[in-house]
């Protein structure tokens, strides 16, 4: 029996469950600007501490990446992307999360080749096509500032 596009179509939307987009969005806002809101209590907390501006600017990414590595080692982190979504996808928190959780995934094969090969997956890509990027704005403003 031959089916049709339309009947696919049909037989697809019936099997697919139903998805609550509302609420899914309220909770990857919330949860997203809960994220942000840590991040700038940290900021404020460093401050606060009598730290200058750039030690603050240091320590920042560097608190989010440690706290999202260790949610992530501890198997939070999952837990809160199963609920929050794309709210997690904090581009800091996410790529520490994107880094830890192959190698993590992989530690059984061993440091080198399961932990060193496997932890650039993910993040590898990104890294050579952001470095790769980088290098061609950065020639394209060398150039517009050359007039």
């Amino acid at each position: 029996m031959q089916t049709s596009k339309k009947q696919y179509s049909k037989m697809v939307k019936k099997a697919s469950p139903s998805s609550k987009k509302i609420s899914n969005f309220i909770k990857a806002f919330l949860i997203g600007g809960l994220i942000c809101l840590i991040g700038q209590l940290l900021k404020e907390l460093y401050s606060f501490l009598g730290l200058s501006t750039d030690v603050t600017k240091m320590l920042l990414p560097v608190s989010l990446i440690f706290i999202a590595a260790l949610l992530t080692g501890l198997k939070v982190f999952d837990n809160i992307a199963k609920h929050a979504g794309a709210g997690t996808l904090v581009p800091i928190t996410g790529f520490a999360n994107a880094v830890v959780s192959p190698a993590i995934e992989f530690k059984n094969e061993g440091w080198v080749l399961g932990v060193g090969a496997s932890i650039f997956k993910i993040a590898g890509p990104v890294i050579a096509y952001g470095t790769l990027a980088s290098v061609i704005y950065g020639v394209i403003y060398w150039v517009i500032n050359l007039f």
